[in-house]
């Protein structure tokens, strides 16, 4: 019988891949994404110390409350535009995008685009 490696043990290891790439910096902090089967997360990580500098989701009140759906393209981009505003606000213009393993279409696509058209850098 053929044993297939689960999908989430294969996203793990292509996200330990991308991060030996690359890595936030204060100049340039990383934008890491991740999402799960009802949700997404977002946040502007500064490697060097470890830090979260700013952090979105759809599970939070205020951008729950904008959706009809939270696990939807739609959620995505609005969650992207809500992360740009809340980095510019905290004067991070420039990231990296670190799409956590994730394939790039969809909903990571979307929140990439979203936050790029919303004035973030990357």
């Amino acid at each position: 019988m053929v044993s297939k490696e689960s999908k989430s043990k294969i996203r793990v290891k292509k996200h330990t891949r991308l991060r030996n790439r690359f890595s936030g910096t204060p100049e340039r902090p990383r934008l890491a994404v991740f999402r799960s089967n009802n949700h997404m997360y977002a946040q502007i990580i500064d490697d060097t110390v470890g830090n979260t500098l700013v952090s979105a989701s759809t599970l939070q009140k205020d951008v729950k409350a904008e959706l009809e759906k939270t696990n939807d393209v739609a959620a995505a981009a609005y969650l992207g535009t809500v992360i740009a505003k809340k980095a510019l606000e905290k004067g991070i213009k420039a990231v990296v995008f670190d799409r956590g393993g994730f394939i790039y279409q969809g909903k990571i696509q979307a929140l990439a685009d979203a936050a790029r058209e919303a004035g973030l850098e990357f």
